[in-house]
């Protein structure tokens, strides 16, 4: 029987599933004997759980932003209030979760989604998990649930989140990996053949204005502030999965010939090779795609809740500029279009994350 391993995503964005579909492609590329399922490990937790994450997190992103940063400033701020939502996690998904597994039998459990994480720890801390669990880590800092003691592997996207891993978890395993998003990235990327590619201009500035997956910011905002201070440039605005927001950027700018707007798409490697600077609002995995092909990034238009974490740490290990008004926008963009770094091609040095998910599984029973 071949060994088995399940990984658990959820369906918010693209900011968990797709590190989840890379990995399953990763792990079978490294090892095809093994068998690799991808389940929704959110869905598995009930209609109660998917209710209050789910669906809360689309009313709050979009129209009660305040209440997001106040549930998040609680939970990150207060044990008690971490205790409590930890706790009602456990009492509403854990069933659901354990479940899957059990239904799944697999040799090892890797989370991409901090929710299930925080399930799955536990569970394994309760003993009534048996097999080694892994926490796949794709957010720069506010690592609660992200992290926990009784995972027994963190796999981190950026060398800075280690520290925070540990304060969150203990004395910890934990490796800096590549392969939680696209190989293409590791990979140089000719700028003039990825424009030629897309139909850029070759010729003057492009600056990328994304949303995340589900296309929120201040995304009209961030495309009209690139035009006045470049008036020259092309902004190629990414509004995800979101068809409000995709209609409403297309109405504001559908006459000028100088924006593009675009609703999901798998073509993040040209786009980011192409662009000069990336004005991105929900932090994530684009910000390390740019990173490894050398584009600026400019975190503008949602700076609350987990994104004003990751601000602060972008500030910090000054892997990116923060703006929280068009005016700072303005001044960031100007900076950045001076000139672009080279890409940061150290990135193709690390360890795959399949690789470290396989050489945790336990040794298989003859």
């Amino acid at each position: 029987m071949p060994q088995r391993v399940l990984i658990l995503s959820a369906d918010i964005g693209e900011g968990h599933d797709l590190p989840a579909r890379v990995l399953a492609g990763e792990l079978a590329a490294e090892r095809p004997d093994v068998e690799v399922i991808v389940e929704d490990g959110l869905a598995a937790m009930g209609r109660v759980v998917v209710a209050a994450i789910k669906d809360n997190s689309r009313i709050t992103f979009d129209r009660l932003r305040f209440a997001f940063d106040l549930q998040y400033w609680l939970v990150t701020r207060f044990g008690a209030a971490r205790w409590v939502a930890s706790t009602l996690l456990y009492v509403f998904g854990a069933r659901g979760v354990l479940a899957l597994v059990r239904a799944r039998d697999p040799d090892i459990v890797v989370s991409t989604y901090p929710g299930t994480t925080e399930i799955l720890g536990i569970l394994r801390r309760r003993g009534r998990l048996h097999m080694p669990v892994c926490s796949a880590i794709t957010d720069l800092s506010g690592l609660h649930y992200w992290a926990h003691p009784s995972v027994d592997l963190h796999l981190v996207t950026h060398p800075e989140s280690i520290e925070e891993v540990r304060r969150v978890a203990g004395d910890t395993e934990v490796r800096c990996v590549r392969g939680l998003t696209s190989s293409e990235f590791s990979e140089p990327r000719d700028r003039g053949e990825a424009r030629r590619a897309l139909g850029l201009p070759e010729d003057g500035s492009v600056v990328l204005v994304s949303g995340g997956g589900w296309g929120i910011g201040d995304l009209t905002g961030a495309v009209h502030t690139t035009l006045e201070v470049a008036p020259d440039a092309t902004a190629v605005c990414l509004c995800g999965r979101s068809e409000e927001a995709r209609r409403h950027v297309h109405a504001r700018f559908a006459t000028d010939g100088r924006v593009r707007v675009l609703g999901f798409t798998d073509r993040m490697g040209d786009l980011l090779a192409a662009a000069d600077v990336l004005v991105h609002s929900t932090a994530g995995l684009t910000v390390l795609e740019a990173l490894m092909r050398g584009c600026p990034v400019i975190s503008y238009g949602f700076g609350v809740g987990h994104v004003r974490a990751s601000n602060r740490a972008f500030s910090r290990f000054g892997l990116a500029e923060v703006a929280s008004s068009r005016r700072q926008l303005a001044a960031a963009l100007r900076r950045a279009l001076a000139g672009r770094p080279e890409p940061d091609l150290t990135f193709a040095a690390l360890p795959t994350a399949a690789s470290q998910v396989l050489a945790a599984l336990p040794a298989p029973v003859s």
